[in-house]
């Protein structure tokens, strides 16, 4: 067995072992065919006011500049699709990717014990491991790493829906490249039609300033009057144009034990919910992505909806 085939096959057989669904490598390079998109994007100003979008345009489509030598970037899908969602239908909506603990600590160490085990099988390699937390294309990635392929809503999909978190490996060692898949969106525009403030405005374009899982997470002013009979009862991102794609019509479920949901959580009704203090707050999300609102963002999310 070629050493590139025998390295691929260790690599994905212990990604596999560690719980990642999906292990898809292709060639690490500068992404010319996405400037002209992600420059016009940032132009029309849909990054709202994620700023930080706008900078290390260049690391965004060279993964050398990331990992100097790079030669290949291993993409990684991990489920999230919760056993349980939250009882009380009339409860506030918290987006399932943020039912259990922080999805980036818990991927990234297990992107470094891959790491790890590709050191010590391989020999000494350049590596680094992100995880939506970097300069990173992580769904283009993914996509030309044939593990999907990029929705209308301009998330990945998969054949398995598209709850999973994405992580990648840039390494600097060759291996086998895989191929990109096709498009199984076809002519459904359900996602565009569902979304309950129009922020797909065409096809693969996305204005966050309209999207409520920026509008509840990442924007930090007053919420838009104007948007407030749109919210759905969303308080913390946004999963409808996800449960409405008929690819997650049987999504996978998790099994990770730092994803399983607090009891709590699961069982709070709404009143609960809009009387929660900042001591419960604390309790209830102590590892949880929500906390990136803090207390007062959540708060504020809550009496918009109320």
């Amino acid at each position: 067995m070629r050493r590139k085939e025998k390295n691929t096959k260790f690599i994905k057989a212990e990604a596999k072992r560690l719980g990642f669904f999906e292990c898809g490598i292709s060639k690490a390079r500068f992404l010319e065919e996405e400037v002209r998109n992600f420059e016009k994007w940032l132009k029309n100003k849909h990054n709202g006011e994620m700023k930080y979008m706008e900078n290390h345009f260049d690391k965004r489509l060279n993964p050398t500049l990331l990992v100097p030598g790079a030669k290949s970037v291993i993409s990684l899908l991990f489920p999230y699709y919760p056993l349980e969602i939250q009882k009380d239908k009339d409860a506030p909506i918290v987006s399932k990717y943020a039912y259990g603990e922080d999805y980036h600590f818990v991927l990234k160490e297990k992107m470094y014990k891959l790491l790890n085990l590709i050191n010590k099988e391989i020999g000494d390699i350049n590596g680094r491991a992100f995880t939506d937390s970097a300069p990173v294309l992580d769904k283009k990635w993914a996509e030309l790493s044939g593990l999907g392929w990029i929705g209308k809503n301009t998330l990945l999909l998969t054949k398995q829906g598209s709850f999973f978190f994405i992580g990648e490996l840039i390494v600097d060692i060759e291996l086998e490249y895989d191929n990109p898949i096709n498009s199984y969106c076809g002519t459904c525009t359900r996602c565009i039609d569902a979304c309950p403030t129009q922020a797909i405005t065409e096809p693969y374009v996305v204005d966050a300033n309209k999207c409520l899982s920026y509008l509840t997470i990442e924007f930090k002013e007053d919420l838009p009057k104007q948007l407030q009979n749109s919210f759905q009862n969303r308080v913390f991102g946004c999963d409808i144009c996800q449960d409405i794609c008929p690819h997650n019509r049987k999504p996978l479920l998790h099994n990770e034990e730092r994803f399983m949901p607090k009891p709590e959580f699961l069982e709070m009704s709404k009143n609960e919910w809009h009387e929660i203090t900042e001591d419960t707050f604390k309790k209830v999300f102590k590892k949880s992505a929500i906390k990136r609102t803090k207390y007062t963002g959540f708060k504020r999310n809550l009496d918009f909806i109320k």
